[in-house]
């Protein structure tokens, strides 16, 4: 393990390599929303074809993060780090040169599987390079800066859009992941986990791929009107079909058949572990739906160009920067309960605001007031969850930890994008008719308050103060200011034998 100081020259390069690196990443996930109403004219997209745009990367990035953090320790962070940058960099050209709405589906779950190998990475390297004393101030430091790249992308999606075209909000991602991979060749350090051995569970990740595929297919495809209902029914059997091996398969090699599980089940013994992945899986849904309809809707109804509405939930990020580390700090005083369930509130009550969008809504008075309100709601619930995830296991499984609750909130966002449009009337060509679209909108957001309500009763009710209270104190999160919108953020793990940090989303043997 390398001893690296942040105010040396070496520091600057592994801190640049990992920032640039999650921020591909990150801007991937805020731009392309934007670019949807464009992708849809051009490639005469129905509405099931942008859900899958959206979905198709979710999939593949929820079903094998954890592998990816795996492998990561197994063969070296770096090197699966840059594999999975120049995986990102090809299916970003694979998406930007996609002539029909399938090939930039399948471009797009491509991009997931690069995406699930450098997004562990990036915090791993950083964990793994720098001198113990110095961790914290780099975990801060690349937790702010990917902030900023939060804060801009959407940004310059709209402006790619506009200027250039919808190809470009992914070829944007070629010259950045092209830095990256030479930057990291060139200036970071290789290291592995020296106790990693044995097979990896690739049947594991392969059945919860499986399993999420074939539920969402069904969620998605059901409600359209030309769909064959026979494979709608096949599709969503073999979904829960294979959720059913994935559970007995990883219940097997938790007590010790095969290989290390991905998902080691004993982690839910703890009942606030589970609990607190229960209020994650229900309130990323709602959120999911949000951040994808929300930016639909300002351009197919509110008639926003795309930069105005890819900037539309500009204040949620900027609230997020300046409030989690407050909100965190709080929740260590007075525990975790009170402010996510105030927190989810408050946002399902910004929600409600937002769905009030309309063809005369402008920014001050129909947006800000209601994206002013989720964001604070928002700031309230991130840091006190990463820390409850965190204080509800053992130390040493921290990592684990912290990527199951990733994994679980992309495949609530996932399920949730799949399921909820169709239910409420925005199939087919809805976006191209604004009257049907503003109607499917305000449903949908309604139903996505609930589930934030939803999330804060069963926060009240099962989730306890005590466990982050008397937390031992390298438990906390050290990503003090981050953007965690898609997904929480993956938190490194400090082994009990000697404060050793390992990657996150690693597989502890």
């Amino acid at each position: 393990m390398s001893d690296v100081r942040l105010s040396s020259p070496a520091g600057r390069w592994i801190l640049l390599a990992t920032v640039l690196g999650s921020s591909v990443a990150m801007l991937d996930a805020t731009v392309v929303g934007v670019a949807l109403p464009a992708v849809a004219a051009d490639l005469d997209a129905s509405m099931a074809g942008l859900q899958w745009t959206v979905n198709a990367y979710t999939l593949t990035l929820a079903g094998f993060i954890l592998l990816g953090g795996s492998l990561g320790d197994r063969y070296g962070r770096r090197r699966i780090f840059v594999l999975g940058v120049a995986w990102f960099a090809v299916a970003s050209l694979l998406c930007g040169a996609a002539q029909d709405v399938f090939t930039l589906i399948a471009a797009r779950a491509l991009q997931g599987v690069g995406g699930a190998l450098l997004t562990p990475g990036s915090l791993a390297l950083i964990q793994a390079s720098f001198a113990p004393d110095d961790r914290a101030r780099a975990v801060g430091a690349w937790s702010g800066l990917s902030g900023v790249a939060g804060a801009v992308g959407p940004f310059l999606g709209g402006w790619l859009v506009d200027a250039a075209g919808w190809r470009w909000v992914f070829l944007v991602n070629i010259p950045f992941a092209v830095t990256v991979a030479l930057v990291t060749l060139r200036h970071v350090p290789e290291s592995s986990d020296p106790d990693a051995r044995g097979r990896f569970d690739i049947l594991g990740a392969t059945l919860a791929a499986l399993a999420l595929a074939g539920i969402t297919y069904a969620l998605t495809e059901a409600p359209q009107p030309t769909v064959h209902r026979a494979a709608v029914w096949a599709s969503g059997a073999a979904g829960i079909a294979a959720a059913a091996a994935f559970w007995l398969v990883e219940r097997a090699r938790t007590n010790g058949r095969g290989p290390q599980p991905m998902l080691p089940l004993r982690i839910f013994a703890s009942r606030q572990f589970s609990a607190i992945n229960l209020v994650t899986f229900v309130a990323y849904g709602g959120m999911g739906v949000l951040f994808f309809l929300l930016v639909l809707d300002l351009q197919v109804v509110a008639g926003f160009s795309p930069i105005a509405a890819g900037t539309a939930l500009l204040p949620v990020t900027v609230l997020l920067l300046l409030l989690s580390a407050r909100a965190g700090d709080l929740a260590r005083r007075v525990g975790p309960r009170s402010p996510i369930t105030v927190g989810l509130l408050v946002a399902a009550a910004g929600v409600l605001m937002l769905s009030r969008i309309d063809a005369d809504s402008s920014y001050l008075t129909g947006v800000l007031p209601g994206a002013a309100v989720f964001g604070l709601g928002l700031s309230a619930v991130v840091a006190p969850l990463t820390a409850t995830v965190l204080a509800a296991v053992d130390p040493t499984h921290a990592g684990v930890a912290s990527g199951v609750n990733n994994a679980v909130s992309r495949a609530a966002g996932l399920l949730a994008v799949a399921a909820v449009p169709p239910l409420t009337g925005l199939t087919g060509d809805a976006y191209a008719d604004p009257d049907a679209f503003s109607g499917g909108f305000a449903a949908s957001l309604t139903i996505c308050a609930g589930l934030l309500a939803l999330g804060a009763a069963l926060t009240w009710w099962t989730v306890s103060d005590a466990a982050v209270r008397t937390a031992p104190r390298e438990a906390k999160p050290q990503c003090r200011s981050h953007c965690g919108v898609g997904a929480p953020p993956l938190e490194p793990d400090r082994s009990a034998s000697g404060g050793q940090m390992r990657g996150p989303g690693s597989v502890h043997r």
